[in-house]
């Protein structure tokens, strides 16, 4: 599946937004982050949030919603009056039970390498967003549930206060949070270990939603002599219509108190002015992430003018040098090329485990058992697609195959640089390896606004430095000079 990137992530932010973004994707490298997902994530979809969702139960009480702080004991006061909460659970199905598709917010989170989610939603949307990144879901909202684990998972979401499809269990009124620590201690137990160990982002989350008091709660009470860092993204509380000065500024006078009570127990908020700047800042996180992760294609039957020994050393060279400044590669196995991409990758990995990871080469041979030309195409295509789509830059070498007696393109490395331009990846023909990268090389420059808009002079001479070349380059000295453009990619983003 394509995952073109954000637009508009390149957008300038704050230093202390930058600071986060980078701390953020360190522990996404180091799979050591987790989100906690408020019902704000949701709204934008459609979904209503708890006052809207109680509004005909005040007005049955005889209350105004909008007068009401403690919606959890609203709900009590309504079950109190009841004895039963089947208009609850009736507006939890209603409001909760139809599909929708998820935001971008929900789509960029999925497609990170998060392994655990919570939240406090009853929605379906982020194991939906899993689903649609090809992702296998670990969905728990029953105490029950955490005893089994699905096979081959690749994230948990834990659902703390339970599940659409399972009403009369979700946690709503009262008598549903006093009991919670009794009922889902193990839901406690969970959250408070992944508080400790991991970096949370706090997304969705507002001094208005009922929610938060319990959740921080929990980290208060877990973290409370040396509180891990955790974040927070808030948007900065905006005039309403009409509203009158004096309650404008009680209310950001709330925010600021809660912002410094949630800097106590070790959570940063960073303020944001609309909704909009969220999407941004998860797009620059996928767009950093990605950026360190770089796609090596290239495919050669023929190296000349380079000799085969120089072409070999130059591949795993690169390979080596970008693993030792601690990029992810990622490769397809091209002819000729692949072998010496994975033998420079491996050389740090296993000489040196603790500096470097397995993680850092990811190796994908194409399934070449395809004996239809047509369904080979298309699985090809998809294949290319996604093993892309894991990258944010692309670095293309050589580029020819043969057939029969002759020498030519490859066709192959031509319809991946097509994808990773799609996908919005940093482009880099290496021209002077000379084949289909010589062509791409001019390719790129001859139209460079389309693929580096801001390209500062100090890039164009970076990248006038691979151009195509009679003269075979010192292997060494070249190496360096493409992981030079790489560097001054990273330092631009």
């Amino acid at each position: 599946m394509a995952t073109k990137q954000v637009k508009g992530v390149s957008a300038k932010f704050s230093g202390e937004v930058l600071a986060f973004i980078r701390a953020f994707t360190d522990g996404l490298v180091d799979n050591n982050v987790s989100i906690f997902a408020g019902a704000g994530l949701s709204a934008s979809l459609g979904y209503v949030n708890w006052k809207e969702l109680l509004r005909s139960v005040a007005e049955e009480l005889g209350l105004d919603i909008d007068r009401e702080t403690n919606l959890v004991a609203l709900a009590q006061y309504h079950l109190n009056e009841r004895r039963n909460r089947s208009e609850l659970n009736r507006r939890i199905i209603s409001e909760f039970s139809d599909i929708r598709k998820p935001t971008t917010n929900h789509e960029i989170l999925a497609r990170l390498p998060i392994s655990t989610y919570w939240t406090t939603n009853y929605d379906r949307m982020i194991e939906t967003a899993l689903e649609q990144a090809n992702k296998i879901a670990d969905v728990k909202y029953e105490v029950r549930q955490l005893k089994k684990t699905t096979p081959n998972r690749d994230a948990i979401v834990y659902k703390m206060h339970g599940d659409v499809e399972h009403p009369d269990d979700a946690v709503l009124t009262k008598d549903d949070y006093e009991g919670y620590f009794r009922k889902h201690e193990p839901f406690v137990t969970a959250l408070s270990g992944d508080l400790t160990a991991k970096t949370f982002l706090f997304l969705g989350f507002s001094f208005s939603d009922p929610n938060i008091d319990y959740v921080m709660s929990r980290v208060r009470v877990t973290l409370h002599q040396a509180p891990k860092q955790h974040y927070c993204i808030m948007r900065r509380e905006q005039k309403k219509a009409r509203e009158k000065n004096a309650d404008f500024e009680y209310r950001k006078h709330q925010q600021s108190f809660l912002i410094k009570d949630l800097a106590r127990i070790g959570v940063h908020t960073l303020l944001v002015d609309g909704y909009e700047d969220i999407t941004r800042i998860l797009g620059a996180i996928e767009q950093e992430y990605r950026q360190r992760t770089i796609f090596i294609s290239g495919s050669a039957d023929d190296f000349a003018p380079w000799k085969m020994e120089i072409a070999n050393q130059f591949i795993a060279g690169l390979s080596q040098a970008l693993v030792e400044k601690k990029y992810r590669i990622v490769t397809g196995f091209g002819l000729g090329v692949g072998p010496s991409v994975i033998a420079g990758a491996l050389a740090p990995i296993l000489r040196d485990k603790r500096r470097y990871r397995q993680t850092q080469l990811v190796a994908r041979p194409f399934p070449i058992a395809i004996s239809d030309a047509r369904e080979r195409r298309k699985a090809y295509q998809r294949y290319r697609e996604e093993m892309i789509g894991l990258a944010g830059i692309a670095i293309f070498l050589f580029g020819n195959k043969r057939k029969g007696d002759d020498i030519i393109d490859a066709d192959g490395v031509v319809a991946e640089f097509d994808i990773a331009f799609e996908q919005g990846l940093k482009v880099i023909p290496v021209g002077a390896t000379g084949h289909v990268a010589a062509q791409l090389w001019r390719r790129v420059t001859d139209d460079l606004p389309a693929f580096y808009p801001d390209a500062t002079v100090g890039f164009r001479r970076s990248l006038y430095a691979l151009a195509p070349t009679s003269i075979l380059p010192d292997p060494g000295a070249f190496i360096q000079a493409v992981v030079k453009v790489v560097e001054v990619i990273r330092s631009n983003a």
